[in-house]
C-alpha cells in the first residue's frame, strides 16, 4: 500500500460507533479477525473496547491490510493506551480442523471476549463482515478435546453483536482491533519460521503463495497446517477442495 493510496482512503472514525452510544450504550467493542485464508496458524482475533463517554479520534488507524509492518506494529501501544480494554484470541490450526472454521473464530473470540471482560463488559459489538460468528451459541462445544474429555467452559459474547460489511475501513474501533490482531499473529508466524524454514511464514505468514504450497508437497505438512484444507499443489485424499477465503 503506497502512502498516495492510503492518503485517498478515507480514514476510519467513531461515526457508527457514537451512533450506537445515541442508543444508549457506552462501552463499544470493535472486533476483526486475521487469518481466516491461512493455510498454516491460527485464526486470531481482535477486540477494541472504546468509552464513548471520554474517546477522540486515533490518528494513524486504518484496515491492518492498508498499513506497512513497521506502522501496525506501532500503533500498537497507541492503540492499547486509547482503548479501555483489548485483547487478541487465537485458535490453532487443529481446532480450525477439529471445530470448523466458524466455530474456531467463535472459539478465538471468545478467548479475547473473556480477557476484555475482566475490565469492561462491553455494551454491545461491531464485527467487521455480514456474519456473526461471534455470539455464543446455545450448548455448543467451543473447547473439544482429543481423549473425549468434557469441554473446557467459556464465556461467549453475550452483548448484541452488529455486524457491518468493510467495518475495519469505516469504523475507528474495529481498525484498531484489526491491526492488534494483525500484528500478534504476524509475530506468532515469525517464531516459527526458523523451525520450519521450507515455508517461508516469515515472509507469508501462513498464506498460500507458491513458495509455502511447493514446499508442503515436498516437505509435508506440519502439525501447524491446517491439515482438512487443500495444501499442496499436489491432491490429497481426504483433503478439502478449497480453502475459506478472507
Amino acid at each position: 500500500m503506497t502512502a498516495a493510496r492510503r492518503k485517498s482512503t478515507k480514514a476510519p472514525n467513531l461515526t457508527f460507533e457514537r451512533a450506537l452510544g445515541e442508543q444508549g450504550h457506552r462501552f463499544v467493542a470493535g472486533c476483526d479477525e486475521v487469518g481466516r485464508g491461512a493455510l498454516a496458524g491460527p485464526v486470531s482475533v481482535g477486540i477494541v473496547v472504546v468509552d464513548l463517554h471520554s474517546a477522540a479520534g486515533l490518528r494513524g488507524v486504518r484496515d491492518s491490510k492498508l498499513l506497512a509492518a513497521a506502522e501496525r506494529e506501532a500503533l500498537v501501544p497507541r492503540i492499547r493506551r486509547w482503548a479501555v480494554a483489548s485483547a487478541v484470541g487465537h485458535a490453532s490450526a487443529a481446532e480450525i480442523d477439529g471445530l470448523g472454521l466458524m466455530a474456531a473464530l467463535r472459539t478465538a473470540g471468545s478467548r479475547a471476549w473473556e480477557v476484555v471482560l475482566r475490565t469492561v463488559p462491553p455494551d454491545v459489538v461491531v464485527l467487521d463482515g455480514n456474519h456473526d460468528w461471534l455470539s455464543a451459541r446455545q450448548q455448543e462445544l467451543l473447547f473439544r478435546t482429543d481423549d473425549g474429555a468434557p469441554p473446557v467452559e467459556t464465556v461467549g459474547c453475550a452483548a448484541p453483536v452488529h455486524t457491518k460489511i468493510k467495518a475495519d475501513l469505516t469504523c475507528l474501533s474495529v481498525a484498531a482491533a484489526s491491526v492488534l490482531a494483525k500484528v500478534e499473529r504476524d509475530a506468532y508466524m515469525v517464531s516459527l519460521a526458523g523451525d520450519h524454514a521450507a515455508f517461508g511464514w516469515d515472509v507469508n505468514k501462513g498464506y498460500a503463495t507458491e513458495v509455502h504450497r511447493a514446499a508442503i508437497d515436498t516437505v509435508g505438512p506440519t502439525g501447524f497446517h491446517r491439515r482438512t484444507w487443500r495444501l499442496g499443489n499436489l491432491d490429497r485424499v481426504g483433503a478439502s477442495t478449497t480453502e475459506n477465503g478472507g
